[in-house]
């Protein structure tokens, strides 16, 4: 499969913030960094600042995405994955929740606390029709279970 190349600027607003780095060659995702200490309290949602805002180019969304070995703890993104519109350019934040045992979580500075993926957004056109419009399919309106695999 051929690779686009993608260039994505990267403003530092801090200067402690560390440059988002790929933990290998091939990983897919830029591990990001927190910026500062962050205490993550039990069932509550906290976001974790990064000390960097981007330039992702039009056509193109950031996905920041929990880092497995931090679900692995219970922390989590409640929001699963936090989208970064090409044309925001404020702080990129990662909205972290702590489910795991005990009563907080303690994220240091300097810690890898998200991944960051760049995925393409086709140009999209809604076209509004009625329900007889839409084409049959085999599993129709069953949903939730439907498949009978929960």
């Amino acid at each position: 499969m051929e690779q686009i190349p993608l260039t994505v600027q990267f403003a530092r607003l801090d200067e402690g913030a560390i440059l988002p780095t790929q933990g290998s060659a091939l990983a897919a995702g830029w591990d990001m960094y927190a910026l500062e200490d962050t205490v993550v309290p039990k069932g509550s949602s906290v976001l974790i600042r990064t000390g960097w805002a981007a330039a992702i180019p039009e056509g193109w969304e950031g996905q920041l995405r929990c880092r497995s070995s931090l679900g692995k703890k219970g922390m989590i993104m409640p929001n699963g994955i936090g989208t970064i519109d090409a044309d925001y350019r404020g702080e990129l934040m990662v909205l972290a929740t702590w489910i795991g045992q005990g009563d907080s979580f303690s994220i240091a500075a300097g810690e890898r606390v998200a991944q960051m993926l760049f995925a393409q957004v086709p140009k999209v056109t809604l076209v509004e029709t009625t329900i007889d419009q839409l084409t049959d399919t085999e599993r129709g309106t069953g949903g939730f279970g439907s498949s009978g695999k929960y």
